[in-house]
């Protein structure tokens, strides 16, 4: 029997680490401590359980902790905290039987500064160290079953229904889409034992939490925000992201959770929702970048100034860099940052960010590294946050720097949104798991992780083979982390399709054809429904033709960001369907998601880890059915690849590479700027032709000068020796 603590935030620092201390000591203890837990709801100051004790032999024990000598009324705390805990767990059905409920809670105040204790009222216990675990004996052992055990835990840890309809459904057919996406809802309506981890657990310092595609991380972090503004409602929170779409959309999750929590409207002057950028305009304008530069006085770039300073590509990083290069002492500015979608920010934000803390520095930052939109993953802590004078790091994820309990890493390998099939697929397609080679490539991956042991962070298993570089290795997704429910609904040919065209009109047709049935017939509606070109440079060209097509079938719809504020992504207030390019499908999800274009920039060499990241974020935004469609012959390579998976069994079957091979990944398919693009294929024309001339007489190798045919010698020789 273990007992496992998870640390929330606390305002009772010395009555909760004696408390930690305690269970740590006594032996025999089992099931979980959640330190801090979430406001019960009701009125803010008085609804908050310093701790709760949930097991198998006593139950559910709450605390109200005491953090000097004055107990105060712990009479009227404790029926209150009884009064509300008791109304969660009456609203779990499975938990009450004939009107009565199946567990008996109990409340403890605890007291360590105060030894003369160890006394209970007729109805009331208060104790010090000295006889916490007696006084909880006394209560008596209700020793739960498994099955009631496990109700308990989910009724306890169910601070919210997180993914409800952003409308009310009515469906006719019980076997429609629209039925299903009913079910699909309520099967995931509140959270799991370790997102329930991630929003409670606080640490003073930086915590990172890493997740595959609909494991919940934005969810997750507007809850965070509303759990530390109940605990702490004097604290200035900031929550920042990458894509614009998510603004509105974490405004509205952080207004219910709040709500649902306390009862009442978060404090909008004490949380902010801002962009990572910013522009001049006000509170509703600005960024981090633009409330560091006015907070420290130095120079803000707008985007167009920016460009022209450190190139269009470095524009972002080139401002932050040099405004915390010319900030030499940076001033605090909040007591909390959260950072949505951090794989798609230089490092250097990130550090901007760190330094506009107080001395906890508590950051909070979520990725997951195979939706980067730039290719690049995020470096290790040290290189993002620096050293100290010692040569320490000042940010460290190593286990022994954990606090109490407090997890400072917390991986989230559980899929809530899509389904094994769609998963594997869109992991086999980042990665090019069943590419084939091309352009005289050794091999046809197209990118890896580093680490091998980061596919079981992200929950797959070995299924076959070894999981080590140079040897082969089977690997599949298990019940636990791809849930059944998210494929049992459809079969796996309904879940996951891919089209080939011959033509962009063909493409279209078909795709506002199957629009206009998900609408009449499939009982879907219109913000059920999402169409996504993953290549950012031609989503609106490329998306028009279809546009008109569903107007003309007299259906409505709208570019994400582009047809109405920036800060939308769907139009609640309209039936529209939205359309978008991959920057703004961030952080989105639709039942059914239609990827068109889908072939471009498959034939690139470099640049390709990004081409494939974006397919993959894009098909990773369906929480039941996604139509993968393009046009001529990339798309029939992309086909093959997909029915190479299906072959598998949706498992991903391949050698691992090498270290030298996964070097050569990162240099052959790395992202490259359009003026390094035209430089390479300007250079390649160039030897081409050279080489040409040289077999056809007109050219001599001679006619080069000889430190350069030297230079292209010792090259070739070097590369020879390493291949």
């Amino acid at each position: 029997m273990t007992i496992e603590i998870i640390r929330g935030t606390t305002t009772k620092p010395a009555a909760t680490d004696k408390l930690i201390e305690l269970f740590r000591e006594t032996s025999g203890l089992e099931g979980q401590l959640i330190v801090g837990f979430p406001n019960l709801g009701g009125q803010p100051e008085d609804a908050t359980a310093d701790a709760l004790w949930l097991s198998r032999e006593y139950g559910p024990v709450l605390f109200d902790l005491v953090e000097g000598t004055e107990v105060g009324d712990f009479e009227r705390r404790q029926d209150d905290l009884f009064r509300l805990f008791q109304s969660r767990l009456f609203q779990n059905r499975d938990l009450v039987r004939k009107r009565e409920l199946l567990v008996t809670p109990y409340v403890v105040t605890f007291a360590p500064r105060v030894t003369t204790l160890g006394v209970s009222t007729s109805v009331a216990t208060i104790t010090d160290g000295k006889s916490l675990f007696p006084e909880i004996r006394n209560f008596g052992r209700q020793n739960l079953d498994t099955e009631v055990y496990e109700k308990l835990l989910s009724a306890a840890q169910s601070i919210s229904s997180i993914r409800r309809a952003r409308q009310t459904r009515v469906v006719q057919k019980a076997d429609s889409r629209g039925a299903k996406l009913i079910k699909l809802e309520s099967s995931i309506a509140t959270l799991d034992n370790k997102q329930h981890h991630a929003v409670v657990e606080t640490i003073e310092g930086v915590q990172r939490l890493r997740g595959l595609a609909g494991s919940g991380k934005t969810i997750i972090l507007a809850l965070k925000v509303a759990y530390l503004h109940g605990r702490h409602p004097d604290w200035r929170i900031a929550v920042t992201f990458y894509t614009r779409a998510l603004k509105e959309q974490f405004r509205q999750l952080i207004t219910t959770f709040c709500v649902e929590q306390s009862g009442a409207e978060p404090d909008w002057d004490r949380i902010h929702i801002i962009n990572a950028w910013g522009g001049r305009g006000g509170i509703d304008r600005t960024g981090i970048y633009k409330q560091f530069c006015d907070k420290n006085q130095v120079e803000y770039f707008d985007l167009q100034t920016a460009a022209e300073r450190f190139g269009r590509s470095n524009a972002f990083e080139g401002a932050v860099k040099e405004a915390l290069l010319k900030a030499r002492n940076p001033l605090p500015l909040y007591d909390v940052i959260l950072v949505d979608e951090a794989q798609d920010f230089p490092p250097p934000f990130l550090r901007m960010c760190y330094s506009m803390l107080g001395e906890e520095r508590r950051l909070v930052y979520a990725y997951d590294e195979l939706q980067s939109l730039n290719g690049d993953g995020l470096p290790d802590a040290r290189e993002i946050f620096g050293t100290d004078d010692q040569g320490r790091p000042l940010v460290s994820f190593d286990e022994s720097t954990y606090d109490l309990g407090a997890r400072r890493d917390i991986v989230l390998e559980k899929c809530y949104r899509n389904s094994r099939p769609l998963l594997a697929t869109a992991h086999a397609l980042g990665f090019g798991i069943y590419r084939e080679a091309r352009n005289s490539e050794e091999i046809g991956l197209v990118q890896i992780f580093d680490q091998p042991r980061l596919w079981r962070d992200i929950g797959y298993h070995v299924s076959g083979g070894e999981l080590l570089p140079g040897k082969k290795v089977a690997l599949a997704r298990s019940p636990e982390s791809s849930p059944k429910f998210l494929e049992a609904h459809s079969p796996s040919s309904d879940l996951i399709q891919f089209h080939q065209f011959d033509s962009a009109s063909e493409q279209n047709e078909w795709v506002a054809n199957e629009v206009q049935k998900n609408l009449t017939q499939d009982e879907l509606r219109f913000d059920d429904i999402m169409v996504v070109n993953p290549n950012p440079f031609t989503a609106r060209k490329n998306l028009g033709p279809l546009r008109r097509m569903l107007l003309d079938l007299g259906v409505n719809n709208h570019i994400a960001g582009v047809d109405m504020s920036t800060d939308v992504f769907f139009a609640p207030d309209r039936e529209s369907i939205t359309f978008t390019g991959i920057n703004r499908a961030k952080g989105n999800e639709a039942g059914m998601v239609y990827v068109v274009n889908s072939q471009e920039g498959n034939d690139n060499r470099g640049n390709l880890a990004v081409v494939r990241n974006r397919l993959f974020t894009a098909i990773t935004r369906s929480k039941a059915w996604v139509r993968v469609c393009g046009i001529g012959a990339e798309m029939d390579l992309l086909m093959q690849e997909f029915e190479s998976v299906k072959r598998a069994q949706f498992e991903l079957d391949f050698d691992y590479p090498t270290d030298s091979q996964r070097e050569r990944l990162r240099i052959v398919h790395r992202e490259i700027s359009s003026a390094d693009e035209t430089q390479i294929s300007q250079t390649g024309e160039a030897m081409k032709h050279f080489i040409e001339g040289v077999r056809s007489g007109q050219l001599y190798k001679e006619d080069l000068p000889p430190d350069l045919l030297d230079q292209l010698k010792t090259m070739l020789e070097s590369e020879q020796e390493r291949g």
